[in-house]
């Protein structure tokens, strides 16, 4: 694939694996497919199922200021914050030097980066890791489990990532998410999910206590593996905050679109 392939493939995949996951959290999740634009709003108190995201490849400044001015009006309309997803390489290069400009007088603030990342990796080898056993998601204890997690890596607050994942039927289903153990503390976590032909890898996040220590890698592998296994699927995406952007390389994925994440102005 080329660059530009690869970026669109990433953000295609934002909007089909979200789709089916914003859903399973509200059957009345917004999940509109506008012109240039996809929402994909369960509008919970979870931010990360509140996504809108721009969807042309090539677009030029004049119409990435009108995009962003019409996803940060739909972020406007919502009763919950979230973020809208910007993958930079969809972008001509006039619209890329116009970007900051243009997201500060739609009335967005950036919130943070991450990377689009790919690769024709699968099958992986089940993982060993001498700390860790793994536990496949297959109850609401465990959903606990993998949301405080998620809180805690990612600075939410307990009850809204309890009030994100727990209940939620498809990740008791049909994902293949798992917790790595350490005896009987939950370290680290990483589900994979069939999207468009594709292993999509999302929600990975170890405690802060116990990062650096190999364990986020061996359970995105263990996820992988099983994943893999059932689907048969070789490819695989997902998109990396900054701090797991070093560990997915070593599994076999290659860096393709910047992604900038935007939230509206205080």
């Amino acid at each position: 694939m080329t660059g530009l392939t690869e970026s669109i493939e990433s953000a295609r995949q934002l909007a089909v694996a979200w789709r089916a996951m914003v859903l399973d959290r509200a059957a009345d999740a917004d999940v509109r497919d506008l012109p240039g634009i996809a929402v994909r709003w369960a509008d919970s108190p979870f931010a990360f199922w509140n996504c809108v995201t721009l969807t042309e490849s090539g677009v030029g400044a004049e119409l990435a200021a009108r995009r962003l001015g019409e996803a940060a009006d739909i972020m406007r309309a919502k009763k919950h914050p979230g973020y809208l997803w910007l993958f930079e390489d969809l972008f001509d290069e006039e619209a890329r030097a116009a970007r900051v400009t243009a997201a500060e007088q739609a009335g967005l603030q950036y919130a943070f980066p991450g990377t689009g990342m790919a690769g024709d990796l699968l099958p992986v080898p089940d993982p060993v890791h001498p700390d860790l056993t793994f536990v496949r998601v297959r109850t609401d204890e465990h959903l606990r489990a993998y949301a405080d997690l998620q809180s805690r890596a990612y600075g939410f607050p307990l009850e809204e990532g309890r009030g994100g994942l727990v209940g939620l039927a498809r990740w008791k289903s049909d994902m293949y998410a798992y917790l790595a153990m350490r005896g009987d503390v939950p370290v680290a976590c990483a589900a994979t999910v069939e999207a468009d032909g594709r292993l999509f890898v999302a929600f990975v996040a170890t405690d802060p206590q116990w990062q650096r220590k190999g364990y986020g890698e061996a359970v995105t592998r263990k996820a992988l593996h099983e994943g893999a296994r059932a689907t048969g699927l070789t490819r695989a995406t997902l998109h990396a905050t900054v701090a797991g952007a070093p560990v997915y390389p070593r599994i076999g994925f290659k860096p393709n679109s910047p992604i900038h994440f935007y939230n509206l102005k205080d």
